[in-house]
């Protein structure tokens, strides 16, 4: 066991060599500062002077020869003693960065709370320690917010799934149903799909906004919001909404179907959430190295200690009414992963008459890629 603990130990080994060296060779210079001077004195004495006999009557003292095996045998002893020396120092170093292997692996192993906490005193390991701690944060709370997503997601999917199977076992288990009744069933069986395929599509949109932009090309955010507004002008009048554009040339660059999908959400989430009789604004415009795409709709005042929510991917304020099927509580959660994505600035206001701003920075023009995207709730 002990032979296998130490082949496991080749940075404490090359520490300990190096370690022993420095010793050896400080012991190797004291003896060569100690032997010079003597050899040189004893070389400097001559055979008849009488200062000799009177010293060594004194005492036995020490010849050359005698000093120079002393020093030998001396240098042969340091050897095993600086290599001791050596082993004992690198262990000493060493020993923080074990704990600090040890308990990252009981905590990669899944118990993400464990924290080093090394606390005093504050050194290069301890900043290490610190820097661990900090990132095993980051990373149990990516996990549960993965949890978290994961489990809506599958009550998201499942929800429809259900009343799917309902529906047909219910029209499979009616013996008097006729074709109008079937192809009714079947109807309602294809808007359920409907709503299956739309989730199942907004969650690759925001999982391909969490993964990172990978192409970046030059675009104007206004030519974005026109395509955007002409296809939900229908849906805004069957709403008795009305769109108002202030539109500026709003140039960036970035990926044109992940900020179309921003552009999109913004303005579904503004007509989705709003009443009959109410008001949709977009405006784009450039202000010095900044683009900015504003949205502002009217509709239910939203206290501000609950902005925060609506960018968490599933979670709602209130329920659907009236049975709609056509909010599912990703919008935001997109338009949020996608500013991050792009490094953009999100700024979102709840205004006090009802409704939200919801404004969107980009980089005026190139890539932003020294930039770190922030998000601002109001």
């Amino acid at each position: 066991m002990t032979s296998r603990r130490l082949a496991s130990r080749p940075l404490q080994k090359r520490l300990a060599l190096a370690y022993a060296a420095g010793i050896y060779a400080a012991g190797v210079f004291v003896l060569v500062m100690v032997d010079v001077p003597l050899v040189s004195i004893h070389a400097a004495i001559p055979k008849d002077d009488p200062s000799p006999s009177a010293i060594a009557e004194a005492g036995p003292g020490i010849s050359l020869p005698q000093l120079l095996a002393g020093s030998a045998v001396a240098l042969v002893i340091l050897i095993p003693v600086a290599l001791a020396l050596g082993w004992y120092v690198a262990g000493r170093f060493l020993h923080p960065l074990r704990a600090i292997t040890a308990t990252a692996q009981v905590i990669s192993a899944g118990n993400l709370h464990r924290r080093l906490d090394l606390g005093e005193p504050t050194d290069e390991l301890t900043e290490l320690g610190h820097t661990l701690d900090d990132l095993f944060a980051r990373l149990q709370a990516s996990f549960d917010a993965q949890r978290h997503f994961v489990a809506n997601a599958s009550h998201e999917l499942r929800t429809p799934l259900a009343g799917l199977r309902t529906l047909l076992e219910v029209a499979l288990a009616d013996p008097d149903a006729d074709t109008d009744t079937l192809r009714a069933a079947c109807q309602d069986a294809l808007a359920l799909g409907e709503h299956q395929e739309r989730i199942v599509e907004a969650l690759l949109t925001l999982a391909t906004s969490e993964r990172g932009v990978t192409r970046w090309d030059t675009l104007d955010l206004a030519h974005v919001v026109e395509e955007v507004l002409g296809s939900r002008r229908e849906q805004a009048m069957r709403k008795d909404l009305g769109l108002a554009e202030h539109l500026t040339p709003a140039v960036t660059a970035g990926d044109p179907k992940l900020i179309e999908s921003l552009v999109a959400n913004l303005i579904d989430n503004a007509i989705r959430h709003n009443h009959a009789d109410g008001q949709v604004e977009v405006t784009t415009q450039t202000s010095g190295s900044q683009v900015a795409l504003t949205v502002t709709n009217s509709g239910p005042v939203i206290p501000e200690n609950q902005i925060h929510r609506l960018f968490q991917p599933f979670q709602k304020l209130a329920p659907d009414r009236h049975g709609r099927r056509d909010g599912y509580g990703l919008g935001l959660a997109i338009v949020n992963a996608v500013a991050q994505a792009h490094h953009a600035t999100l700024t979102t206001t709840a205004r006090p008459e009802g409704g939200l701003s919801i404004t969107v920075r980009f980089v005026n023009g190139s890539h932003p890629s020294h930039r770190e995207g922030q998000n601002s709730y109001v």
